[in-house]
């Protein structure tokens, strides 16, 4: 088994570094999980105007982090206090649990829970069985890896040079190195989005100048891939992972998740196709960035290879992801299995632990304890839900949908929640209007699996969590859809 000393340097460290306050971000939690259909508006209002992050912000990014996190910090209220004390009618909750469990198509094999702001269950059917939970999986790893990373801070893809000697003819040693940097682009910065943040061509463009400065015109590249080890792959996964459509081996860094979209046109924003990913991300990166030095002049080596930088290396060039914050409403919002098995990971160095799956499995249950979320029945695979064998209970998930309606850590964990009607996994399946913007939720599929868990703003005012776990449904397509109503059907409580 890896150990975290396996490929865990002082880069990675520097994610955790800066001291980032949560106090804004933990607000904008809570008001957006409370928002009426008025309140949606203004959210895509001023997501639109880049007044709070989202996926509709036009205006440009500051990519110095510091600079992203005392914006956050400045309050911008749009809605006033909300009442978490007020009663739910448990009548009609058990009564909407009712109609969904006399659904055709639902089936027997199902748990469902309604829990109050503080996350007591107030209406549940089964809410201690143990069930598969597909991507509702995710909402764990959220919770722990937000609350235990410095959300404020980035990625830093870097240039290592080695000190080298021009007159012996020999080319200079150039490392390329990331901490985690899984969403590079191979363009420029971009600013506008959180996939490409940090560019490649930026990154060369810099290399070049610098090393033109320095007389060197002729480079070995190698790269660094030594951060998460040896053990990449969960050890269920492959089952769900046809094609390596749904999952990659974390790296420390890849290009747009390790995509290969063989020259389909593609939106970097949204996940309309599931094109196979490569095996070998970090590698790819350095071939793309390889060919980004040899456009701009620069002589480089036929064979790139994998390697590490010594003490005397010099960093001539840095670009930055976006915050981790951004990248995680990224995953969550995509559903992405990669991306969360990384924040999983990075948990568990973090804290010290194992450099490998089962170490990052163990530590998001860790933290999911210390934060007195009742884990009972849970038994994790892998960080993402995608593996075969996993199991956990709703009462954990409403439990922990409830942590995102409290002021604490581990705000970003909420923010990433798909909005039903508007943005993420969920945008399909919004199936009464009026419900629109009192949603927050996150979805679950496998092929024998359909779940949601979430967030509800109830029109009369008061706030709910719940959660709808599904294995083997008679009617895999009736599920679902009773699954929407029932969601709906919550802010009428």
């Amino acid at each position: 088994m890896a150990t975290q000393e396996q490929g865990f340097s002082e880069r990675g460290m520097y994610v955790y570094r800066k001291d980032y306050t949560e106090r804004n971000r933990v607000s904008r939690i809570v008001i957006s999980a409370l928002v009426t259909i008025l309140l949606c508006a203004s959210y895509v209002f001023a997501d639109f105007r880049g007044l709070v992050p989202g996926p509709l912000t036009v205006l440009p990014a500051d990519t110095n982090s510091s600079r992203i996190s005392g914006a956050m910090r400045e309050n911008i209220p749009i809605a006033g206090p909300v009442n978490l004390n007020k009663p739910i009618d448990v009548n009609a909750a058990n009564g909407l649990i009712e109609a969904f469990a006399s659904t055709p198509g639902v089936g027997a094999d199902f748990s469902v829970a309604v829990s109050d702001a503080s996350g007591t269950i107030v209406a549940s059917r089964d809410p201690d069985t143990p069930r598969e939970p597909a991507s509702t999986m995710k909402t764990l790893t959220a919770l722990a890896a937000s609350s235990t990373l410095d959300m404020g801070s980035t990625f830093r893809t870097e240039t290592l040079l080695e000190s080298s000697d021009q007159e012996a003819d020999e080319p200079a040693k150039l490392v390329l190195t990331s901490d985690g940097d899984m969403l590079l682009g191979a363009g420029q910065n971009d600013p506008d989005h959180i996939n490409g943040r940090a560019g490649l061509a930026t990154l060369a463009d810099e290399t070049v100048a610098s090393l033109k400065k320095r007389g060197i015109e002729h480079i070995h590249l190698q790269y660094d891939d030594e951060l998460f080890g040896t053990v990449r792959y969960p050890a269920n996964i492959d089952s769900n992972n046809i094609n390596h459509t749904n999952y990659t081996g974390i790296a420390s860094m890849a290009v747009d998740g390790g995509r290969q979209w063989k020259g389909e046109n593609h939106d970097i924003d949204q996940y309309t196709a599931y094109p196979e990913l490569s095996i070998t991300p970090a590698h790819d990166a350095a071939l793309v960035f390889s060919s980004l030095l040899s456009q701009r002049g620069v002589a480089v080596d036929d064979e790139v290879t994998s390697g590490r930088s010594h003490g005397n290396a010099e960093r001539i060039a840095t670009i930055s992801s976006a915050t981790l914050a951004e990248v995680m409403a990224f995953t969550m919002r995509h559903s992405d299995n990669t991306l969360i098995e990384e924040f999983g990971r990075l948990t568990s160095l973090k804290m010290r632990g194992e450099n490998s799956p089962e170490g990052a499995t163990k530590a998001v249950k860790q933290q999911l304890n210390k934060m007195g979320i009742d884990t009972a029945n849970l038994q994790m695979q892998d960080c993402s839900g995608l593996s075969a064998g996993s199991t956990l209970t709703v009462r954990t998930l409403v439990e922990l949908q409830s942590r995102n309606l409290k002021i604490g850590p581990g705000s970003s964990a909420g923010e990433g929640l798909s909005i039903p009607g508007l943005v993420g996994t969920a945008q399909t399946r919004l199936h009464d209007p009026g419900a629109a913007g009192l949603l927050r939720v996150k979805t679950g599929s496998l092929e024998h699996v359909t779940s949601m868990s979430g967030n509800v703003s109830r029109k009369g005012g008061g706030v709910l969590s719940f959660a709808v776990v599904v294995n083997s449904p008679e009617n895999y397509a009736e599920a679902k859809e009773a699954i929407d109503t029932f969601m709906s059907s919550l802010v009428e409580l």
